[in-house]
């Protein structure tokens, strides 16, 4: 009555990606407004890791994917997120910093530039710091 199907040779990698989507998912349904950007931050890392690596590994089509999901996540999360009114000068200053990143990866893309993929890490590793600290005061004050 059923037919006998052998998984496929990409079966593994199909369930290893399906698995981190729902992951991804159930994480972001269950997240604060916190952890969201906490999410995004180590996101934006992750993907700035992989053009690294596709760099190295002369990946151009890798990279493309990995330097725009970073592009994205700067500026369709972190920086269209900032709240100009609310946060003044704070808000601001992580305004001017998220367009330099952003122009940062548009040259690491065209020149297929680690140095600058690590500059742009460097340059929120702070940012994510201090969200995790954030992070702990409003776990204690609710």
């Amino acid at each position: 009555m059923f037919a006998s199907v052998a998984p496929s040779k990409n079966a593994g990698t199909f369930n290893a990606k399906a698995y981190r989507q729902v992951a991804l998912e159930t994480g972001v349904d269950a997240a604060s407004p916190h952890q969201l950007v906490l999410m995004l931050i180590d996101g934006f890392q992750d993907s700035v890791a992989q053009a690294r690596g596709a760099i190295t590994a002369r990946d151009i089509e890798t990279k493309g994917r990995a330097i725009g999901r970073a592009v994205r996540i700067i500026e369709e999360g972190l920086r269209a997120g900032l709240n100009q009114e609310a946060g003044g000068s704070l808000a601001g200053s992580l305004d001017a910093l998220y367009l330099y990143i952003t122009v940062r990866l548009t040259q690491a893309n065209s020149a297929n530039d680690i140095a600058a993929l690590e500059e742009c890490s460097r340059l929120m590793e702070p940012v994510r710091s201090a969200w995790v600290a954030i992070g702990a005061q409003v776990a204690t004050h609710g």
